[in-house]
């Protein structure tokens, strides 16, 4: 069982990978995915209140390899707020295309992203044909 999924989510993503393609994105997809987005909307507002939590909790240390060492921790955090930070604009406007129904649709070549390609990254907003290319030109461009 994959980590930290329920037997009924496990069972719930299952019943939409398994769904005919005439049914791609209907109600109860949509449904799904919403949850899906508010849940990672309010865990990623966690994450980034826990570690400004941990950052603001500075302990008492003296020793040098110690405080280099919660530097670092501070660096890796600072990271991983601005990363967190980041995502929550992404995961809006994900829900505001639930709301347009458009979700699901690559906004480049309006052919649908597929279930699995969402599963595993709702806010996702290409294909993977269309990413690829995206990263390709981007690719170019920086050589």
């Amino acid at each position: 069982m994959e980590a930290g999924k329920s037997v009924s989510e496990l069972a719930l993503e299952q019943k939409i990978l398994d769904a005919p393609e005439e049914d791609y994105m209907n109600a109860e997809q949509l449904a799904f995915f919403k949850q899906r987005l508010i849940e990672l909307h309010d865990e990623t507002r966690a994450h980034i209140r826990d570690a400004k939590t941990q950052i603001l909790n500075k302990p008492d240390v003296t020793d040098p390899s110690d405080k280099a060492t919660w530097e670092e921790q501070c660096s890796l955090l600072i990271r991983i707020v601005e990363r967190e930070q980041r995502l929550l604009p992404k995961i809006q406007q994900s829900l505001e295309r639930i709301r347009l129904d458009t979700y699901g649709f690559c906004e480049e070549s309006g052919e649908p992203i597929g279930i699995p390609r969402l599963l595993a990254r709702p806010t996702t907003e290409y294909s993977v044909d269309v990413k690829a290319v995206l990263e390709m030109k981007e690719h170019m461009r920086q050589e």
